[in-house]
């Protein structure tokens, strides 16, 4: 009789003791859930292909048709990355002019070379003008991007290896803060000043 009470009691304990060892178990896992889901939010990337993908096209569309005579300007294809802390960053390469191959053409005459070279530097500012016009697209449509970080575009200018490219630059980079980028824009054609303020333009 004495064994029956005892065990009784023990189920009584028992039963004392469960429930709040179980709402410990489930708060636990709760949070060990909370958590994973936190973390894996965390490791998301900001800004993902899509968002990159349409800047990339934009940039290659307009490029493509910046010059009539030269629709193959483009070389390879705009390619964009985004760097944490620091902002998106797209690289595209572009030869500002087209001419006839030197195998198919000859040799060049010094009349040749200096026109070529003449058009080249004409086309640089006007590149520019549209890298700078790009910039801004951009940062409209890279919402991700904080406000406090940069849009980049980087050009690589190749050239024929007849052409005579003795003091042009062979690379051209355009940068500003997207902050900097949609207040200009907000600012409608007020916002030219303000933009030319903004951009950081580097050849070299």
């Amino acid at each position: 009789m004495r064994q029956s009470q005892d065990r009784s009691r023990t189920r009584a304990a028992q039963k004392q003791v469960l429930p709040p060892m179980m709402k410990q178990i489930f708060a636990t896992s709760l949070l060990l859930t909370v958590a994973v889901a936190t973390t894996a939010a965390d490791s998301t990337p900001r800004v993902n292909r899509a968002v990159l993908n349409t800047a990339e096209r934009s940039l290659d569309d307009r490029i493509n048709k910046l010059w009539e005579d030269n629709p193959l300007a483009l070389v390879g294809l705009t390619r964009g990355v985004y760097l944490e802390g620091y902002g998106a960053v797209f690289t595209a390469e572009v030869n500002p002019i087209s001419g006839p191959l030197a195998l198919m053409h000859g040799s060049f005459t010094k009349e040749e070379k200096d026109r070529y070279h003449k058009r080249r530097a004409e086309r640089i500012p006007q590149l520019v003008t549209v890298l700078k016009q790009m910039l801004v697209a951009s940062a409209a449509s890279l919402d991700p991007i904080p406000a406090e970080e940069q849009v980049v575009i980087a050009v690589a200018l190749s050239h024929n290896p007849w052409e005579d490219v003795t003091g042009l630059p062979g690379q051209v980079m355009v940068q500003a803060s997207k902050k900097k980028l949609l207040e200009a824009q907000r600012a409608g054609s007020g916002g030219a000043a303000l933009l030319d303020q903004s951009i950081r333009v580097t050849q070299y």
